[in-house]
């Protein structure tokens, strides 16, 4: 279901340029509005997409290029599939997508003597759907990264130095292995992450940057930063984890959503006794969470059902 509603955000695939934002587009029928977007679709026409749906799209557009990308190729499918029309009453009528004949979240209203997409109603249902998703997601990610610095702790030298201790990166410098993840050889064993890489790289992350990227970038629509220190609320107080430049005395980690209300509601929190919190942090979740220097869950930090 998730997929069905990539089509709302307009914006072309990874390394185009986004389109201007037109007025809505309005249509003589619900049956045109219907064509409409068939034919957008199957002609990867992001431009008549955005006409389709209008500026309220764009609010929905969910910063993460690549699982935007990947939820419109799934939705064409489902378009090859078949898109049908059902009549609710005089003024509103609802698309069903695929063999499965899902509703389309966005419903086809009449407005005077044309018929728009209504985003205005569909809007809550997208967001709850994408952010359900990624949430979920989001969790398992966090769960993942806590029994990946198990395995790097208890690993014989990884990094070349006689020292048991977790790593400060989740991804390693070249020819280095002081992350979670470094790509292997056949036959060898696979890096603490590099399971949950090898699956991003089939998703479409991972790629190579273009020169002068160097920020980060989302995965299903949340950022992930390691922290290295803890504060005052948490279990033992306030220590660092790093010792001589080496993080040796715990470990933690902050998830946190690309665009808030969007891709993503709560922020999470976890660190080496693997319980994930989680809160929503409201529309400034970004600086705030960038602004994070350690784990430090208070009492408004919910903790997230196993």
């Amino acid at each position: 279901m998730a997929a069905l509603l990539a089509v709302v955000a307009v914006w072309p695939a990874v390394g185009s340029a986004a389109p201007s934002v037109p007025v809505q587009q309005s249509f003589a029928s619900p049956e045109a509005a219907r064509q409409a977007l068939v034919d957008a679709v199957q002609h990867k026409d992001h431009g008549a997409l955005a006409r389709i749906f209008g500026p309220v799209a764009v609010e929905l557009e969910p910063g993460d290029p690549v699982e935007q990308a990947a939820e419109f190729d799934h939705f064409s499918r489902h378009v090859q599939e078949g898109v049908g029309l059902v009549r609710e009453g005089e003024t509103k009528a609802v698309l069903v997508i695929g063999a499965k004949k899902w509703p389309f979240p966005v419903p086809i209203v009449k407005r005077g003597d044309t018929w728009q997409f209504n985003m205005e109603e569909g809007r809550e249902e997208i967001v709850n759907r994408r952010v359900g998703h990624n949430e979920v997601l989001a969790i398992n990610v966090c769960r993942a990264y806590v029994d990946a610095q198990r395995e790097y702790y208890a690993m014989a030298e990884p990094d070349g130095e006689q020292l048991p201790k977790y790593a400060q990166r989740m991804i390693s410098r070249p020819g280095r292995k002081d992350g979670l993840y470094w790509p292997t050889a056949a036959g060898e064993k696979e890096s603490p992450l590099g399971p949950l890489v090898a699956k991003a790289k089939e998703e479409g992350y991972m790629q190579k940057r273009p020169a002068g990227d160097h920020g980060p970038r989302p995965y299903h629509g949340y950022y992930f930063r390691i922290l290295t220190s803890q504060g005052k609320n948490a279990p033992g107080g306030r220590f660092s984890y790093v010792v001589n430049n080496n993080m040796v005395a715990g470990y933690a980690l902050v998830a946190y959503p690309a665009k808030w209300g969007v891709s993503g509601v709560m922020t999470f929190i976890v660190n080496q006794r693997g319980r994930v919190y989680e809160k929503n942090l409201g529309p400034k979740t970004a600086e705030i969470a960038r602004r994070l220097k350690g784990y430090n869950p208070d009492l408004t930090w919910k903790l997230v059902d196993q």
